[in-house]
């Protein structure tokens, strides 16, 4: 099978059905955006230094492309065996939420994107999730979408800033918090 196909070359790509879609569908945005969160994850990933992190975040990629190939997925018999988020999954990233917040301080105020390159590529990774779970709703208002899978990138997001804070307190960095000038 080669890399190209020549369809794109039209703007054109196709869903798991075999249907021809152009390239700006809100489906194709949906999952192109997920695709670059997977991305913005495996670099976060090369930059954790803990076997643990690494394994949890690769963890996450794999779920994110089942969410990729739901989002992808526009028929109900398709021919290929599409994959589910479920609800462990949420569970899951919601464990490793509390397991990380029982280590923090309570926020006071909010906190700015920095402090150290992996906590920055947290908030880098996050902020494509919002954008993510953004076209995900959008794309839901329209065309069907598991629940789960809107709940899944809501709470990834969650899990994503928490870490953030979470490697910065184990490098023995501050949050910086935003001091609104009034």
């Amino acid at each position: 099978m080669k890399i190209y196909t020549r369809t794109g070359d039209k703007g054109k790509t196709t869903l798991v059905s075999g249907r021809p879609v152009p390239k700006t569908h809100v489906r194709i945005e949906a999952y192109g955006t997920v695709d670059e969160l997977i991305a913005h994850i495996g670099m976060l990933r090369d930059m954790a230094e803990d076997d643990t992190l690494r394994a949890f975040l690769l963890d996450v990629q794999d779920r994110l492309m089942t969410c990729a190939a739901i989002l992808a997925s526009d028929c109900e018999d398709c021919e290929v065996k599409i994959p589910e988020i479920r609800e462990a999954d949420i569970l899951n990233l919601e464990s490793a939420i509390d397991l990380m917040e029982a280590s923090l301080p309570t926020l006071k105020s909010f906190v700015l994107p920095g402090g150290h390159v992996i906590s920055s590529q947290c908030h880098i990774a996050r902020t494509v999730c919002r954008r993510a779970e953004r076209q995900i709703i959008r794309l839901s208002s329209e065309l069907f979408v598991p629940d789960t899978v809107i709940k899944y990138i809501n709470r990834l997001s969650d899990y994503l800033f928490v870490l953030a804070r979470k490697v910065l307190r184990d490098l023995q960095k501050e949050d910086i918090p935003w001091k609104p000038k009034l």
